[in-house]
């Protein structure tokens, strides 16, 4: 019996060469695992983060006689086997050998299923999520939700030999601690193959963007801190300062791209994103700044002014 009160063996199983690892950090890799086991012979296969908590193993040796020397040492050992500091309570499976079936989150493609523990929705923006999987390849498209898993999100790649860098490299890592709020300590990503291979993004806003189509439309919460006009005492709607801008460009001659009105704005202080969108016919931009002051100002300087000379373009 271990010190805890729980049996650390059963004896009354058949030996196998398949050992059942319980009490596991939720965590444990396969390094861990075949560290934990590998003094006692050579490991064959394991399967890690099993049963509904995700803290079980299975751990196959090549021999038999391998699988009995690990039990046979911590049943008699003052020592229990531990991981991380928690005691593992380790059985003989009753299977005889480790089948690894590969399910469909298995099986390379070059869309991501993304789920990111730790964060609720909001935490973690789509910005960061393109900053952290743009380092290994072009995205064209992400799209974030919330399901019964947590937050999650579909990540979509050129082709399968990127996603599956980027997911060798990402899954069981955690987002840098500078790309997150302050009230969130960490976050851990678990990332699957999804069986989408093109993503139906329908507009760009906080929770999907399509990096290939310029021309999406835009849903306003594409830019966080739009305010929606107040109304005041005489039932008229009060415009309200909001630190974004609502640029309608009437009278084009000439094209006003991103970059043409990042020009234009940035002159008056950090312009963070900016939106361009077709409403009604009519040109129209959400630039976002830092603050209200700054977009305030430029409101001011800019508002029915020309962006090229000869009087085209008005804002």
């Amino acid at each position: 019996m271990s010190t805890s009160g729980q049996p650390q063996f059963r004896y009354t199983q058949t030996p196998s060469k398949v050992l059942h690892l319980r009490n596991l950090p939720w965590e444990c890799t396969e390094e861990e695992l075949i560290e934990l086991c590998k003094p006692f012979g050579k490991i064959v296969n394991t399967k890690c983060n099993v049963g509904a908590n995700r803290n079980q193993a299975f751990v196959e040796f090549a021999d038999l006689n391998q699988a009995i020397s690990m039990v046979s040492y911590y049943a008699s050992s003052s020592e229990p086997a531990q991981v991380r500091g928690k005691t593992v309570y380790i059985q003989y499976s009753n299977r005889h050998e480790i089948v690894n079936n590969k399910s469909p989150g298995d099986i390379p493609g070059n869309v991501l299923l993304v789920t990111i523990e730790g964060v609720e929705a909001g935490d973690v923006s789509i910005d960061v999520i393109h900053l952290v999987f743009s380092a290994f390849g072009f995205v064209h498209k992400i799209a974030t939700f919330e399901k019964a898993a947590g937050f999650q999100a579909l990540i979509q790649f050129s082709d399968s030999e990127t996603a599956s860098a980027a997911r060798n490299a990402l899954n069981e890592r955690s987002i840098p601690r500078y790309l997150l709020p302050e009230h969130v300590n960490s976050c851990h990503l678990r990332i699957s193959y999804s069986a989408h291979t093109d993503l139906n993004i329908k507009f760009q806003s906080h929770r999907s963007r399509d990096y290939t189509n310029p021309y999406l439309p835009v849903n306003p919460t594409a830019i966080e801190g739009i305010v929606q006009p107040a109304v005041g005492p005489d039932g008229k709607k009060k415009e309200l300062e909001s630190n974004v801008l609502l640029a309608s460009i009437e009278n084009m001659q000439y094209a006003v791209t991103v970059d043409v009105l990042h020009t234009v704005f940035s002159a008056f202080g950090t312009v963070q994103k900016i939106a361009i969108f077709e409403k009604n016919g009519q040109t129209q931009a959400l630039v976002q700044y830092p603050d209200v002051s700054t977009a305030a100002a430029a409101r001011e300087a800019l508002e029915g002014h020309c962006i090229y000379d000869g009087g085209y373009c008005l804002q």
